[in-house]
């Protein structure tokens, strides 16, 4: 039998496209549900929750990326928490909510979050809680179940069951409640 899947919902906020010439600012996540190989099992996406915003780790930013979180680089750069403690507390994190279940990182789309997740995990700690492949794009995942394009997805798009009553805000740890909700949804919805 497989190994227990915890499912973490993970929302980053960043100045710019890619990490290393630019900064995560923020990353929020939250533990969305369970499946134990033949049961998925949601959670309250309130319930185990991290957060932290973070000191940029370069002087380059993207001012339009940076305006989306609303977050001031200047007192970021003075109270924001250092990026290598901020991954070694989330990879912490992670492995305590885990348990014995292998944690799966989940966004909508994964892609820009898991890049920044990734790269700073792999950047600070030396390795990611999350393997190098254990991740799930919401996206994708109802794309292939619900037999739509990829093309043609978008929050928009989807039938409003699935959705989150929550409001997008880009405070990476809303966003990652949303998520949440979302995910539990998806996994739990018959097309």
């Amino acid at each position: 039998m497989a190994k227990a899947s915890i499912y973490i919902s993970v929302d980053v906020e960043a100045d710019g496209p890619i990490p290393g010439p630019y900064s995560m600012i923020s990353l929020g996540a939250c533990v969305a549900g369970r499946h134990d190989g033949g049961v998925f099992t949601a959670e309250d996406p309130q319930a185990r929750t991290f957060y932290r915003e973070l000191k940029p780790i370069s002087p380059e930013f993207v001012p339009e990326a940076l305006a989306v979180s609303g977050l001031d680089r200047d007192q970021l750069a003075a109270d924001g928490a250092d990026p290598a403690e901020a991954m070694r507390d989330f990879s912490a994190w992670v492995r305590e909510v885990s348990g014995g279940a292998s944690a799966v990182f989940t966004a909508y789309p994964a892609s820009f979050d898991w890049m920044f997740t990734y790269w700073y995990a792999i950047r600070f700690t030396g390795s990611s809680p999350f393997g190098h492949s254990r991740c799930l794009d919401m996206k994708t995942y109802f794309a292939a179940r619900w037999d739509r394009p990829i093309s043609g997805v978008a929050k928009g798009t989807m039938p409003k069951h699935l959705l989150s009553k929550r409001r997008h805000t880009h405070n990476a740890l809303d966003d990652a409640i949303e998520q949440g909700e979302m995910f539990a949804n998806l996994m739990t919805a018959r097309p």
